[in-house]
């Protein structure tokens, strides 16, 4: 589904109506969660990192809340939003699973979301960042607990780099809604602080060969780079940027999945350096995240990753609400409204979290830098902080809606 025919679909649940139909759940029956993740595909190593971070949470509880038993029904949706739509019916139809979890690649987020406005089924969304989500064509029972928007971070990122006296970047992404969101936030920023865009390339998903872009990045004039780049993507992007040497003669800055430990963990110094922005650094000197890396580290042996850790705090989240009201997520209207209402004081980030007005959380972002720690391993560490950032950073909220959405055509630049 195109972004246009999603926006169409949608219009009509801006304003927070959606199909409730009646659900009756048997005393002492378990609550349902279904979760979609990319277990195959482009980003299968993020999708079972989803998983495992989303399954910690629960082993943790005893698979329980408020007062029931939690059972957990995973599905792949294969990176494919056609597949997504499949084993999202399949899970609330003949599952008959309490609420939907997950999914990672934005199209296979706007497949599952088109769906459950029209049946209501409570659906969270840690990682699918599509902005319009939680803006313009806002559903109400799909909440980002966990999560962001795909230019919230970005934003920030082009602010810093405004500070460090970079005026003219060169972006490479990959072209699909969460590159054209990401750029757009950054683009926007760092035009409108001054900054100019010299070129931007957009390659489909799973690329092998990025020297077509590369070839042309250092005859731009370019003093930086950002680059929107997940999964297989990443790592190659990073690989072949090191080997044309042009990680010595220009910066090279990222979205957040860019440096994720499911990309980084398994690279050498190529990826050493790069900077990037994101609520979660996984090197943070804070106790709460530390505590959270040693536990994940010493159950599966590596560093969590963004998919793990976002689906970790999304769980933490709903099922905080889940016991504020004693188990009762058959009442919909109430299960959701508790959610929106609900604060994590207390989760890895070791600060505290609140949802806007739109279902989107509010966070403090770190520009990350990635470095090599005591252990030898790759990580992403804050050389920066910025303060609770709002989906539409320093903008009106109404005021931003009505400029169009981002993407290949609309890139928020601001004309010199």
């Amino acid at each position: 589904m195109d972004r246009r025919s999603f926006l169409k679909a949608t219009a009509l649940t801006a304003a927070g109506t959606f199909p409730m139909p009646g659900l009756v759940r048997a005393q002492g029956a378990p609550i349902r969660i279904g979760l979609l993740a990319p277990l195959t595909g482009v980003v299968a190593a993020g999708g079972r990192e989803i998983v495992d971070g989303f399954s910690l949470f629960w082993d943790e509880r005893g698979r329980q809340v408020g007062g029931s038993k939690v059972e957990l029904i995973v599905e792949d949706d294969a990176s494919n939003p056609d597949t997504a739509l499949q084993k999202a019916r399949r899970l609330v139809e003949q599952s008959k699973v309490d609420m939907l979890f997950g999914n990672l690649l934005a199209n296979t987020g706007l497949a599952v979301a088109n769906y459950v406005k029209t049946n209501g089924t409570p659906y969270f969304i840690p990682v699918i960042a599509a902005d319009d989500l939680t803006q313009r064509a806002r559903i109400r029972n799909v909440i980002r607990a966990g999560g962001y928007s795909a230019s919230q971070f970005s934003r920030p990122l082009a602010d810093w780099a405004l500070k460090q006296g970079y005026r003219k970047v060169a972006m490479i992404a990959q072209d699909y809604a969460f590159g054209h969101e990401q750029c757009g936030g950054f683009a926007q920023t760092f035009t409108e602080g001054g900054g100019k865009v010299v070129g931007q390339f957009w390659h489909p998903l799973n690329t092998s060969d990025f020297s077509p872009y590369l070839g042309q990045v250092g005859s731009l004039g370019a003093d930086v780079v950002f680059a929107m780049e997940t999964g297989a993507d990443s790592t190659r992007l990073l690989q072949q940027y090191a080997s044309f040497g042009l990680k010595e003669q220009l910066p090279l800055l990222g979205a957040q999945n860019a440096t994720d430990q499911s990309v980084i963990r398994t690279m050498g110094p190529e990826c050493e350096g790069v900077i990037t922005a994101a609520h979660f650094a996984e090197g943070a000197d804070l106790p709460a995240t530390q505590a959270f890396v040693k536990t994940y580290s010493g159950k599966f042996g590596k560093i969590p990753s963004l998919y793990a850790f976002s689906h970790y705090v999304g769980a933490m989240w709903v099922a905080k609400a889940i016991e504020a009201i004693g188990g009762k997520v058959e009442d919909r209207p109430l299960f959701l409204d508790t959610v929106l209402k609900t604060d994590l004081p207390d989760s890895p980030l070791g600060k505290p979290v609140h949802f806007d007005a739109y279902g989107n959380p509010v966070y403090d972002v770190f520009i990350r830098k990635v470095v090599k720690n005591k252990d030898g391993k790759y990580w992403n560490v804050p050389i920066a902080t910025y303060p609770q950032v709002s989906q539409f950073w320093h903008y009106d909220p109404e005021t931003f809606m009505k400029q169009p959405p981002y993407s290949r055509d609309f890139q928020g630049i601001k004309k010199a």
